[in-house]
């Protein structure tokens, strides 16, 4: 199968120095559902997603053929710990401000009572939602590289400024903008609860490789490629937190990494350090150190 690339509007990898290949990137974010109907009405009707395949208790949607999000159905699961470890919020990254400013009225108009917040981190531009089952939902878009502001070390300056939503929709919605059939929204980032910052440092960074862009003692932010972050944690309500229980919310975080031989990298770094994984040849699977689901592949394996 043909290799999938980023879309050039996202922002290009450069060189880092940690394990984890420069060209990671998030993929699909599957979430487990009671009500897979109504859930998948939201990320269509509300988020503006496409469809891409329902059948039979999943549907996967996204943009441009590129899948986002996978819902599962799982009708006898208890609702998930909103002080345990798991899912803080899934981030959408748009094309630009004015495909952003497409969705956050979309969800204005259909999903108001879920809207959450905003905000300027000076590399990105952020309003946060929950789902109807009460799965964060961050819709964001990147300033482009040229614009951002580092700290000496080299990584991403970010902060927390206002964004008004209703000026955002004022400078760029426009209701009569072509919709388009191009990659124009993908996974962009996935922010977790833990238990432990430190403890998530030493396995995401440590182990998996990623660099670390802000550590803020209750929060950590991580990538590879020099972006802001495509891992976030905290533990701002998750203090603590022992391993995952079965429940809804949170399925798997899948990562694309660039080639095969990045996941024989991998799979020899969790080895080295006890951890246990099982590869089908195609995809590398392994949990956190609170039973989170990471699901590693390499592009073109679809």
């Amino acid at each position: 199968m043909s290799r999938v690339s980023m879309p050039e509007w996202a922002a290009p990898a450069v060189a880092t120095a940690g394990a984890a290949p420069d060209g990671t990137r998030m993929d699909t974010v599957e979430l487990l559902v009671r009500d897979l109907d109504a859930m998948t009405d939201f990320y269509q009707r509300a988020v503006t997603l496409d469809v891409l395949d329902q059948s039979g208790a999943t549907a996967t949607l996204g943009r441009g053929g590129v899948a986002a999000v996978v819902l599962r159905q799982e009708k006898d699961l208890p609702g998930a710990d909103r002080r345990g470890a798991g899912l803080y919020h899934t981030a959408l990254l748009f094309q630009d401000q004015s495909r952003l400013a497409g969705a956050l009225a979309s969800m204005a108009e259909r999903a108001g009572r879920y809207y959450q917040g905003s905000a300027d981190h000076l590399v990105s531009e952020a309003f946060y939602f929950a789902d109807p089952e009460g799965n964060g939902l961050e819709l964001y878009r990147d300033r482009p590289r040229d614009e951002w502001s580092f700290q000496p070390d080299g990584s991403p300056l970010m902060g927390s400024e206002p964004l008004d939503p209703n000026a955002f929709l004022r400078a760029w919605y426009d209701p009569d903008a072509p919709v388009g059939v191009d990659v124009t929204a993908l996974i962009g980032h996935v922010h977790l609860q833990v238990g432990d910052v430190p403890m998530a440092r030493a396995f995401y960074e440590g182990v998996l490789g990623f660099d670390v862009t802000a550590d803020m003692g209750s929060a950590l932010f991580l990538s590879a490629g020099g972006y802001h972050h495509h891992i976030g944690m905290n533990t701002w309500h998750s203090a603590g937190a022992g391993p995952r229980a079965a429940t809804l919310g949170l399925g798997d975080v899948r990562i694309r990494v660039p080639e095969r031989d990045d996941i024989a990298a991998l799979a020899d770094r969790l080895r080295r350090h006890g951890i246990a994984s099982a590869d089908d040849g195609r995809t590398l699977r392994f949990s956190d150190p609170w039973g989170t689901r990471l699901a590693v592949s390499p592009e073109g394996d679809h």
